[in-house]
Parts: C-alpha cells; sequence; structure tokens
C-alpha cells in the first residue's frame, strides 16, 4: 500500500521593535545563502509547538515557553520535489542570549525590519511573512 507523505515543518517569526530575527543558510542545497528564520522539520511522534521550541534552542540557544508561541500563518506548499504543511508561529517573548549554535549551517543571524526584508529571502518564507503582515492566515504555495 502506498502512503503519501507530507513534510512537516515549524517555522518561527521571532519579533522584537518591528525586526524579525532572520537566519543566513549555509551548507545546504536548499537555498544556500539565502535568509530563512528559525525553522526545522516535525519530527515523528512530535507536535508543532514541540518541534519549534526545539529549534529554537538547537539554532540560537534560547528558551520559549509553549504560552509565548501564537501561530499567525499556515502554508501548503508544493513543488517539483515534494509537498510541504507549514505552520509558521510568533514569539516575542523568550529567554536566554541569541547566539548562532549551528555555524556550520548557519553564517550569521541578523535582525532585519519587516519592511525592508534582504532580497535574498527564501520565498516562501518571504511569503509567509507578507501574508503575516496583512492579517492573511492561510495560505497555498505554488499549488498547482
Amino acid at each position: 500500500m502506498y502512503f503519501h507523505q507530507i513534510v512537516k515543518g515549524a517555522f518561527l517569526f521571532l519579533l522584537k521593535e518591528k525586526q524579525i530575527l532572520l537566519y543566513k543558510r549555509k551548507n545546504t542545497t536548499h537555498f544556500q545563502n539565502y535568509y530563512g528564520v528559525v525553522s526545522g522539520n516535525v519530527e515523528e511522534n512530535e507536535i508543532f509547538e514541540t518541534a519549534i521550541i526545539r529549534e529554537a534552542e538547537e539554532e540560537t540557544g534560547i528558551k520559549i515557553l509553549k504560552e509565548d508561541l501564537k501561530v499567525v500563518h499556515v502554508m501548503h506548499r508544493i513543488d517539483e520535489q515534494d509537498e510541504s504543511f507549514y505552520v509558521f508561529f510568533l514569539a516575542e517573548k523568550w529567554s536566554g542570549k541569541i547566539e548562532n549554535k549551528e555555524p556550520n549551517k548557519c553564517e550569521e543571524l541578523i535582525w532585519a525590519k519587516l519592511d525592508e526584508l534582504p532580497k535574498n529571502i527564501v520565498p516562501y518564507v518571504k511569503d509567509a511573512i507578507n501574508n503575516y503582515r496583512t492579517n492573511n492566515y492561510f495560505s497555498e504555495y505554488k499549488w498547482q
């Protein structure tokens, strides 16, 4: 029996003073040298909230409480390689100092104004940020 696989991803819009934390990707075949946000796949038997809390700590060293997360966008994405379901969370409160904990995967962490994002940002992340800014809670990206 064939089971259709959908990649599940959790993403974090970490905000302070109308700026978002961006993560410059390196050593990857997927959007090398592009900016994204803290993110990762949801592992087997893991829920989206747990996944993004884990990823935030693994990638930046910060701790976020479940009650400090807010779902701000959901995206159903399809491309040539796979089909994905993404949940984008917002957090404006955390504990710990933000550091690059994955220098082998991240060239740098930067704060960018929401209305002045770099040109080299992962396209579907940019789309999700723009949807968040316009209070659009659901999108389908490159769906055919």
